[in-house]
C-alpha cells in the first residue's frame, strides 16, 4: 500500500516571540516540527515537506511557505497538512472555511492539527473547527485593539513607532522610540532646506543630489545595512521631485514627532489609507531639530506662495514678491532677448481694467539695493554697532578666565587626593590617632567636593558663554550679509522683503514708481 504523504507546516509570529511563557517556548518553531514529525513518524506517513514561517502573524495570507504550500496541495502533490493547532494554520474564519473546511477537502487532503483535534477528515468535527475559528478570530480582533491603543499612547508621549528612522535620524539604541540626528544624512537636509530657500525648486534640487551621486533616502538605508525592502530597479536610487518636496514639510526636521498619519483599513489586511489632518498625532520637541526654526518658516511661507521655478530650476529673484500697483495682480517673468522682465498679466487680458506693469528683473535689483544702501545709512548708529559686534572678545576674556579657575582648581584636587593617600600611612606608623585620621579624612573629602562643585559651576558658564560667542558671531555674519551688498539673493528677498508695488512707467521718462514694504 502506497504510503501518505503529509505536509507538515510551522508558524510563528512576534506576538508568539513577546509571550515570555512556557506557551512561548512549546510554540517554538523546533518545538512544532518535533512534535509533528514523531507524530507523521508514528502514524507510518511520509514527510513531503516541513514548511516553516517564522516571524508571521496568522492573519498574514502572503506568508511565504504558506503561499507555497497550498499550491502544492492544489497540485496535489501530498495527501495531508499536520499543524500543532489550527491557529497554526491560521487565525481567520474565512481563510479556516475556504481552505479548511472546502477547498483541501475539493483537493483530498486531509487537514489535522494535534493540540485542539481539528481534523477535517471527520464530518462530526465541523462545528469544533468553526468554534476554533470563531475564537482565532476574536483573538486577532483583540490583539489588533491592544496593539493600536498601545502604539496611540506611546505616539501621544512623543515616542516614535516605525520600523525605520526618518531620512536624516537613525534609532537611539539604548533609549527606544528616541531619534538621534544621522549627521551624514543630516548635512544632505540641511542643504536641501538651504538650496529651496535660496530660489532652487524641488526638481532642481534633485538633480543637483543626483549629479553629485548622492544616495536617495532608500538607498542610504541599504548602503547603511538596514534591512529595508525596496524593489531594486532602474532609477530606485535616485531622488525625485516627491522626496524633495516630502522633506521639506516634515516637522520632524524642526524636533516635532507627528505621526498616525496613515491608519491600517482593519487588522485583516496591512492596507493602509491617509488619515485627516485633524487625526494625525503631533507631539513637539521630541528629539534634536536638524533644521532651525528660522530657515522652516521661510521655507514654508515660500511652499505656500507656490512661486514657479525656470526652466533652469531656479526660481525667479522676486516672484511671489513684485505686485502690480494698479491691480495689485502678481506680476510674471518673462525673457526677452536673454534679460528678464516683470509684468503684469491683468492687462493682456484687459487692458481697460489695468494699465500694466513693466520693469527689468536688473533695474529692479538696483532699485532695491539703492533703498536698502539708504536705509543703512540714515538708520544705523555704525559705531555702536561695531561695539555691539566686537562684545564677543569680551566673552572670551571670561571664558579664558574661567578655563584658568578650572586648572586651579584641578591642582586643588589632586593635592587633596594626594594628602588623602599620605593620611593612612600616617596612621598606621602611629603619628596620627584614630579621631585625627577621620577629622582630616572629612576634611580633605569636603574640599574634594567643593573644588569638584566650583569645576561643574566654571564648565557650565563656559557653555552659556560658547553659546553667547557664537551667537554674536551669527549675528557679525548677517549684519555683513544683509548691509550694504552688491547683489540680491533669492533668500535675501525671502528674509528681508515682504512684498514691492510696481507702478506704470512715467510717461515722458524712464522712471518706475515702486513701494518697498520691508519685513523690517
Amino acid at each position: 500500500m502506497k504510503r501518505e504523504r503529509a505536509a507538515i507546516y510551522c508558524r510563528l509570529s512576534e506576538e508568539d516571540k513577546g509571550k515570555g511563557s512556557a506557551e512561548n517556548d512549546s510554540n517554538s518553531i523546533q518545538n512544532q516540527r518535533a512534535l509533528l514529525t514523531e507524530y507523521a513518524h508514528f502514524h507510518g506517513w511520509e514527510i513531503y515537506e516541513i514548511y516553516i514561517d517564522d516571524d508571521y502573524s496568522g492573519a498574514d495570507r502572503s506568508r511565504p511557505a504558506f503561499k507555497r504550500m497550498l499550491h502544492a496541495a492544489e497540485e496535489k502533490r501530498f495527501d495531508i497538512i499536520l499543524c500543532k493547532t489550527q491557529s497554526r494554520f491560521s487565525r481567520e474564519l474565512e481563510v479556516v472555511e475556504r481552505y479548511i473546511n472546502r477547498l483541501l477537502p475539493q483537493w483530498g487532503i486531509r487537514f489535522l492539527s494535534l493540540v485542539d483535534n481539528a481534523d477535517s477528515a471527520n464530518e462530526d468535527n465541523l462545528l469544533l473547527r468553526q468554534i476554533n475559528g470563531i475564537m482565532d478570530e476574536h483573538y486577532l480582533a483583540e490583539l489588533s485593539k491592544n496593539i493600536r491603543s498601545v502604539l496611540t499612547h506611546r505616539r501621544k508621549n512623543g515616542f516614535h513607532i516605525g520600523s525605520f528612522a526618518l531620512y536624516g535620524y537613525r534609532k537611539n539604541p539604548d533609549r527606544r522610540g528616541h531619534l538621534l540626528i544621522d549627521e551624514e544624512a543630516a548635512a544632505v537636509v540641511r542643504e536641501v532646506f538651504t538650496l529651496f530657500s535660496q530660489g532652487y525648486g524641488k526638481t532642481a534640487i534633485a538633480r543637483m543630489l543626483n549629479e553629485r551621486g548622492i544616495p536617495n533616502p532608500t538607498e542610504y538605508k541599504r548602503l547603511q545595512g538596514i534591512r529595508y525592502r525596496q524593489p531594486k530597479g532602474k532609477g530606485s536610487t535616485l531622488w525625485k521631485y516627491f522626496a524633495i518636496s516630502n522633506m521639506l514639510t516634515n516637522e520632524i526636521y524642526i524636533g516635532n514627532m507627528v505621526q498616525g498619519k496613515y491608519g491600517s483599513v482593519s487588522y485583516k489586511t496591512k492596507q493602509n489609507k491617509p488619515r485627516p489632518k485633524e487625526e494625525w498625532i503631533r507631539t513637539e520637541g521630541t528629539h534634536e531639530p536638524i533644521i532651525e526654526q528660522e530657515l522652516w518658516e521661510r521655507v514654508q511661507k515660500m511652499l505656500a506662495e507656490r512661486a514657479k521655478p525656470f526652466p533652469s530650476g531656479a526660481i525667479g529673484l522676486f516672484a511671489r514678491k513684485a505686485r502690480c500697483a494698479e491691480c495689485g495682480y502678481t506680476l510674471r517673468s518673462s525673457k526677452t532677448k536673454g534679460k528678464y522682465y516683470l509684468q503684469c498679466p491683468n492687462h493682456h487680458i484687459s487692458k481697460e481694467s489695468c494699465r500694466g506693469a513693466f520693469i527689468s528683473v536688473e533695474r529692479l535689483e538696483r532699485m532695491v539695493l539703492q533703498e536698502l544702501h539708504t536705509i543703512s545709512d540714515a538708520y544705523l548708529n555704525w559705531e555702536e554697532l561695531e561695539r555691539q559686534l566686537d562684545f564677543c572678545s569680551h566673552l572670551k576674556e571670561q571664558r579664558a578666565s574661567l578655563q584658568k579657575s578650572i586648572h586651579a582648581h584641578e591642582k586643588k584636587i589632586e593635592e587633596a587626593h594626594k594628602a588623602v593617600r599620605e593620611l593612612y600611612p600616617d596612621k598606621v606608623r602611629g603619628v596620627l590617632s584614630e579621631a585625627e585620621y577621620l577629622d582630616l579624612s572629612k576634611h580633605f573629602s569636603a574640599e574634594l567636593q567643593q573644588q569638584e562643585r566650583l569645576i561643574a559651576d566654571a564648565e557650565r558658564k563656559i557653555i552659556d558663554l560658547d553659546a553667547r560667542i557664537a551667537a554674536g558671531d551669527n549675528r557679525r555674519a548677517i549684519i555683513e550679509k544683509y548691509i550694504n551688498p552688491t547683489h540680491l539673493t533669492r533668500e535675501m528677498v525671502e528674509i528681508l522683503i515682504d512684498s514691492i508695488s510696481v507702478g506704470r512707467r512715467i510717461a515722458g521718462t524712464r522712471e518706475v514708481p515702486i513701494t518697498i514694504y520691508w519685513r523690517f
